[in-house]
């Protein structure tokens, strides 16, 4: 229900102007960490839209257009998700995709989880695919 709100939340406030407001999230430990070294290593362009402030500010949180796209790093794992669900693959990281919420997408990586909205009129496999190698970065491994 909690993503519910946010996804209409975000559909509510696109076209407002200004800051988009989005709930952030707040992870802990070493999610907090993780999703603080994300932050920077977002794109500031994605499937043509630019980086746009979000309200209240927060390092967990990324939004492009006007709420088009919105990334929250650090957020819960996904109640709809099952241990034997499977994952889409993109460049190395699995992808959630929750199938009550066509526009939600859930990375699942070793540090912490990583939601991500994207409106209709945005083709998810390239946001995904464009998210994904920052998001990979965040694994210990992957350094």
């Amino acid at each position: 229900m909690r993503a519910a709100a946010f996804v209409l939340l975000l559909l509510t406030l696109a076209g407002c102007g200004g800051a988009v407001q989005v709930e952030p999230p707040v992870p802990e430990g070493e999610a907090a960490a993780a999703c603080a070294t994300l932050a920077p290593a977002l794109p500031q362009t994605l499937d043509g839209l630019a980086r746009t402030p979000s309200s209240p500010e927060s390092p967990y949180v990324a939004v492009w257009g006007e709420a088009e796209i919105a990334l929250r790093c650090g957020v819960p794992r996904p109640a709809r998700m099952a241990p034997t669900d499977q994952l889409q693959e993109i460049n190395g990281v699995g992808w959630f995709a929750d199938p009550d919420r066509p526009t939600l997408f859930t990375a699942v990586t070793d540090v912490a989880y990583v939601e991500v909205t994207i409106a209709a009129g945005h083709t998810a496999a390239g946001v995904l695919a464009d998210l994904s190698k920052p998001v990979g970065a965040m694994s210990p491994q992957a350094g």
